[in-house]
């Protein structure tokens, strides 16, 4: 497959890190905004292979992992009542709550049911009339356009007993705030692909001019990400700040205007709390009211709930990029995909499950070996 073989080419990935070390003379911090990404560096052995000045911190780009502690507690609320068919995609249920997952809830009871698309749950409240069926519609702009269309149907098919609990945060204003942190380290970003496929590039352009960092739309395979870092490098030694499209295959400028014509139909900008952040400014969104009898948390009248991290999990930390996961002092310990403490350690794309997933946890185990036993 041409996807696999060009794009994985172990050839052109050496020539491809060997350009990399010819060009860098200096530190950088560059950080790829997507979990996906993450998990594709980690798992390829990317940020070992490249020259010691250049560092990849994980950013804040897996949609489960930022979900808010209040919202998955509402979710929770919801998925309870016997009277609701709960749908998610899988991802979501293994979060942690406040005090229990949506899995518990299964366990205990309760409706949940875990779909492939938006449009399945659409179809559950037209089979169960006599049911409350609301989907958890998580994601960053790219599944926005598939979650808009559910809410189009049912409001169209005057499905009454279908509505979405919103959890959609976006990308580009939460680049501005890591940047605009005083504890900000980044120097450049490895954008998301997917999400450029649907909204573009031209949004990034402000950030890279006012912020003076360079910004490099890529893929998921090592070859792609190999060629971002590059691209990225290049700019920060020239001292240049531009957008750059390298993920030709999939990214125009432009991005899909007719997904973006029915985004802005069904939604409107919202501020949102991003989980182990906090509330970013027209970050997310959310429906338009005249969608309110789809809008799950009116519908079932939801108050603001009070909610606490655990003291000791410091994913907000690395989401933002000032720490990585196996300087968690419960990392692969107290906190592991069976156990976990944060939600960066259950989801596909969370910084914590890759380094755990790809061998990262039994290297820190021998770290706190050699600490315990100096001799």
């Amino acid at each position: 497959m041409r996807y696999l073989s060009e794009y994985r080419d172990p050839d052109l990935a050496r020539s491809l890190l060997r350009q990399i070390r010819q060009t860098v003379t200096r530190p950088w911090v560059i950080m790829e905004v997507c979990g996906g990404q993450t998990h594709s560096i980690v798992k390829n052995g990317i940020d070992r292979l490249l020259p010691s000045e250049i560092e990849l911190v994980h950013g804040p780009g897996c949609p489960v992992c930022v979900t808010s502690l209040e919202l998955l507690d509402k979710a929770i609320a919801i998925a309870s009542r016997p009277d609701v068919i709960f749908a998610s995609f899988g991802d979501m249920l293994r979060v942690p709550g406040s005090e229990k997952d949506l899995f518990m809830v299964k366990s205990e009871g309760g409706d949940v049911r875990i779909v492939y698309s938006p449009l399945d749950a659409v179809q559950l409240a037209k089979e169960n009339p006599d049911k409350k069926v609301v989907f958890f519609a998580v994601g960053f702009e790219t599944t926005a356009p598939s979650n808009a269309m559910a809410v189009r149907q049912a409001s169209r098919g005057g499905l009454s007993n279908f509505s979405v609990l919103v959890s959609h945060v976006l990308v580009p204003p939460a680049m501005k705030a890591l940047l605009n942190s005083p504890q900000n380290r980044v120097q450049g970003y490895l954008a998301a692909g997917h999400v450029c496929a649907v909204m573009g590039w031209e949004e990034y352009e402000p950030i890279a001019r006012q912020h003076k960092v360079p910004i490099v739309v890529t893929g998921f395979e090592p070859v792609d990400i190999l060629l971002g870092i590059l691209m990225t490098v290049r700019q920060l030694e020239r001292g240049e700040a531009k957008v750059e499209n390298h993920y030709l295959r999939a990214v125009s400028r432009e991005g899909n205007r007719p997904a973006q014509e029915l985004i802005e139909k069904i939604f409107e900008v919202t501020d949102r709390n991003w989980r182990g952040i906090g509330v970013i400014e027209s970050s997310g969104f959310r429906l338009r009211p005249e969608f309110a009898q789809h809008d799950a948390e009116q519908v079932f009248d939801l108050t603001d709930m009070k909610v606490s991290e655990p003291s000791s999990c410091i994913s907000g930390l690395v989401l933002q990029g000032l720490k990585k996961p196996h300087e968690c002092p419960v990392f692969a310990e107290e906190c592991t995909p069976q156990t976990p403490l944060g939600a960066t350690m259950v989801s596909s794309e969370g910084a914590c499950a890759a380094y755990y997933s790809y061998g990262r946890a039994d290297l820190l185990s021998g770290a706190r070996s050699n600490q315990d036993d100096p001799e």
